[in-house]
């Protein structure tokens, strides 16, 4: 059951602004947009509620951040408790939204990031797609602008480590630490898993794909297994043979390579012909319904971790509501955190709300600090991907569901009403 919308209770008060000198009433904890830290943002009483994006909406990996955005846009529809492909209100004003690409890349991080936080209007961004993008890139930029940067789908657990970890970043997207960790058991288990000994493993130059790795290769060598190789590829490269030959010498029982669509996709072609009988298994970042089309009958056997949306589909809310309205206006789900997507931004909606100023006239003012607070608050909020708690380092999907499927079955396109191979569910205190 998803979590009903938060009431309307913006407190009225106003902002202290050049027409009130002495600063007037402030809203919840006394706030003074003239001096509390980052200011606040101003909607005028005919403006809409501004919220960027960015997501990877092109490349080859643009069925990643598409299906999020999706997902965005329904949580907006869904303001009004109905979904009928008109955006609701939050606070008394109309919804809007600026977005940019994050091209998966650090680049477009950079870029996309830049541009957001540039316009003065933007409450907060949903985002980034990759960790790549985030990592030291946006996640950076929004903190020092005071904007928060709430990710559906990082996934690289430097982001949300002391020491790493920026004020204004939080997601609702599981961190790799849990994932590599059920990955590696699967790998290893003789009963319900592959019952391997050894395994080989490839990332790419992206901080997702290297923290994924390292996660499994620690939990596999833990757990008894031996790890016969590791090897890093360039995402733009489309020939693999050398790395994969080099790799095979070993005969490893499993390759795990959690790299993105269009690498991920020819090494499975690449691999099947040279190591047929080596168990391939991929996660998320090769979640997209581009991949079993362009794989053929290589992708058959191969194994996909990622979010367990068949538990998803058990919610009446998702399987009954949400997922029709996805299907009438985008088509079928394209990837894996279309409900990621939708949870983080109904809690955005829902702190925008909590700490909103009504200054009197219609307009609004809304504290950026008190913004991330409220998000950074939320305890057992309970959300289409299960109850969602953000801890003090913006890890909001403390109690994770990962699945693994085997092809032909897949999380996208209609595996859904498969059950998964393996499915485990894993507390991010578990695996620290």
């Amino acid at each position: 059951m998803i979590a009903g919308l938060a009431v309307f209770a913006v407190v009225a008060a106003a902002c202290a602004s050049d027409d009130s000198p002495s600063g007037g009433d402030t809203g919840t904890g006394d706030i003074d947009c003239a001096t509390v830290e980052f200011g606040c943002v101003e909607v005028a009483a005919d403006e809409p509620i501004n919220v960027g994006t960015l997501l990877v909406i092109t490349t080859a990996d643009s069925t990643l951040g598409l299906d999020s955005q999706h997902g965005v846009e329904l949580a907006a529809d869904y303001q009004d408790g109905t979904f009928d492909a008109t955006f609701g209100q939050v606070a008394g004003h109309d919804i809007t939204f600026t977005h940019e690409d994050d091209l998966c890349s650090a680049e477009g991080g950079q870029a996309g990031a830049t541009a957001l936080a540039a316009d003065e209007s933007i409450v907060g961004v949903i985002g980034t797609s990759c960790s790549s993008a985030a990592l030291g890139v946006a996640d950076k930029i929004f903190s020092d602008a005071g904007i928060l940067l709430f990710s559906s789908s990082n996934t690289n657990p430097a982001l949300t480590e002391e020491g790493t970890h920026e004020p204004f970043y939080a997601r609702t997207a599981h961190n790799d630490r849990i994932q590599g960790a059920i990955v590696a058991e699967f790998a290893l288990n003789p009963d319900e898993g592959l019952g391997a000994k050894t395994a080989a493993t490839i990332a790419d130059e992206s901080p997702y794909t290297q923290g994924l790795v390292a996660a499994f290769e620690a939990n596999f060598e833990a757990g008894g297994g031996e790890i016969t190789g590791s090897e890093q590829i360039n995402s733009e490269d489309t020939n693999f043979e050398s790395t994969l030959t080099s790799l095979n010498e070993a005969d490893p029982d499993v390759l795990y390579f959690p790299v993105f669509v269009g690498a991920c996709t020819q090494i499975i072609v690449q691999e099947a012909q040279l190591a047929p009988d080596t168990t391939r298994i991929v996660s998320d970042g090769c979640s997209s319904s581009d991949v079993p089309k362009n794989a053929g009958n290589a992708w058959d056997g191969t194994f996909a971790s990622g979010p367990d949306l068949s538990l998803f589909a058990e919610d009446p809310f998702y399987a009954d509501e949400f997922l029709p309205a996805y299907e009438e206006q985008f088509g079928e789900p394209t990837s894996v955190f279309h409900a990621h997507a939708f949870d983080a931004t109904q809690i955005l909606f829902d702190a925008i709300e909590a700490v909103a100023i009504d200054n009197g006239d219609g307009s609004l003012s809304i504290p950026r600090q008190a913004l991330r607070d409220e998000v950074f608050a939320t305890n057992g909020y309970d959300g289409m991907i299960g109850t969602i708690s953000c801890t003090e380092l913006g890890d909001c999907a403390t109690d994770v569901k990962i699945g693994i499927f085997e092809a032909p079955g897949w999380p996208v396109e209609g595996g859904t009403d498969d059950p998964p191979v393996y499915t485990d569910v894993r507390t991010l205190d578990s695996v620290l």
